[in-house]
C-alpha cells in the first residue's frame, strides 16, 4: 500500500512541475495538491512501519518546486492582450477569401453517379 502511495505521489508531483514550467502553469496546482495527499499518506504509512521517508522526500520536494513555479509565475507574470482590430480584420479577411473561393468552383464539371 505504502509503495502505490509513493508510486502515485511520484507521478503526480512530476506532472505538476513539468505543468508548472509550461505556459499554463494553472493547471499545476491540481496535481500538486493530490502529490502532497498522496506523500502524507505515504509518510503516515512509513512512520507506522518503520521504514525509510527518503522517496517520501523526494515527493514533497518536487511538489514544493512546482507550486514555488506556479505560485512565481501568477504573481510576476502578466498576460498582455494585444490589439484584437489586427485580428478581427485578418478574420474577416480570410472569410471572404473562403467565400471567393467557393464561388470560383464549378460544381457542373463533377460526374456523380
Amino acid at each position: 500500500m505504502r509503495k502505490l502511495f509513493i508510486i502515485l505521489g511520484i507521478i503526480a508531483s512530476v506532472l505538476a512541475l513539468v505543468l508548472s514550467v509550461l505556459p499554463l502553469s494553472n493547471l499545476a496546482y491540481f496535481p500538486a495538491i493530490a502529490a502532497l495527499i498522496f506523500g502524507m499518506i505515504a509518510f503516515y504509512l512509513s512512520k507506522k512501519n518503520s521504514e525509510s521517508i527518503k522517496t517520501v522526500q523526494l515527493v514533497f520536494l518536487l511538489t514544493i518546486i512546482s507550486l514555488s513555479i506556479s505560485i512565481y509565475k501568477s504573481i510576476f507574470y502578466t498576460v498582455e492582450v494585444g490589439n484584437t482590430e489586427e485580428l478581427e480584420q485578418r478574420e474577416q479577411e480570410s472569410q471572404e477569401d473562403a467565400l471567393e473561393e467557393l464561388e470560383d468552383i464549378n460544381l457542373d464539371d463533377l460526374d456523380i453517379e
